[in-house]
């Protein structure tokens, strides 16, 4: 299996810190943000990395990654998203790299202490999302489960005012080579963007869509609120320690 990690995006969410370099590079707790997901797919024993990223930062990964191997990584490659067309948009450039293999993808400001070792072991075909449960589902894909059978997703909706679950689709998928073929069929979103969402469904469509609970902690860090929740954590599993100033905050 291959490796792929988004990170392409203006991050203006993060304005004014993503003015100096791409949101993906900011430090969270005591490493740039992207060495977060690069352990992920490493620790599953996935080391052929792909990287897309964009905009006018891109060539700074190039100085903080090299070539990938004191991260873990045997073989590393970038790819430019020329525009901001979606996640989607973003895998299709991985095409040629993925080579007819399966993938893992993992978006740049995801970051987890959960093992993904097992699912990466056992993944044939189709496609396999993993969810977490969160306190803001209308921030992210929701999965929809069917009636009378809680373990089959029907549907994942794109950001619902009304959540159908209390559950996030993170940013961390397993495909096999259809997807590409997947891809060249959906159409931009209202937002002219090529969705995972849409990808994910037309699995779902096919009855060849697979899911896992992440055991263990993950966030995104595409928010200030994010990303200083994910600073936190990482500095209180790194340290060992507490941090006191933070627990009113975060309980």
């Amino acid at each position: 299996m291959k490796g792929i990690i988004l990170a392409g995006g203006l991050g203006s969410r993060l304005y004014p810190l993503t003015y100096a370099t791409n949101k993906h590079l900011l430090p969270v707790y005591d490493k740039p943000m992207v060495f977060y997901p690069i352990a992920t797919l490493v620790d599953a024993g996935v080391t052929e990395v792909l990287i897309v990223t964009g905009g006018p930062h891109a060539g700074d990964f190039m100085r903080v990654l090299r070539n990938g191997k004191e991260l873990g990584i045997t073989h590393l490659e970038y790819a430019f998203q020329e525009s901001e067309g979606g996640i989607a948009d973003a895998l299709r450039l991985c095409e040629d790299f993925a080579d007819g293999d399966n993938i893992a993808v993992i978006l740049g400001d995801n970051t987890t202490d959960a093992s993904i070792g097992s699912a990466v072991a056992r993944f044939e075909r189709g496609a396999m999302v993993f969810l977490r449960q969160v306190p803001d589902p209308e921030r992210f894909g929701v999965p929809v489960f069917a009636p009378d059978d809680a373990t089959r997703i029907v549907a994942i909706e794109e950001k619902p005012a009304q959540p159908k679950s209390p559950y996030a689709v993170t940013g961390l998928y397993l495909y096999d080579h259809t997807v590409f073929d997947i891809i060249r069929t959906i159409k931009p979103s209202g937002r002219g963007e090529l969705e995972i969402t849409d990808v994910n469904n037309a699995y779902v469509s096919r009855g060849a869509l697979q899911w896992a609970l992440l055991d263990g902690f993950w966030s995104d860090a595409g928010t200030f609120e994010s990303l200083f929740r994910t600073n936190v954590y990482w500095a209180r599993k790194t340290t060992g320690q507490r941090c006191e100033n933070f627990d009113a905050y975060f309980g």
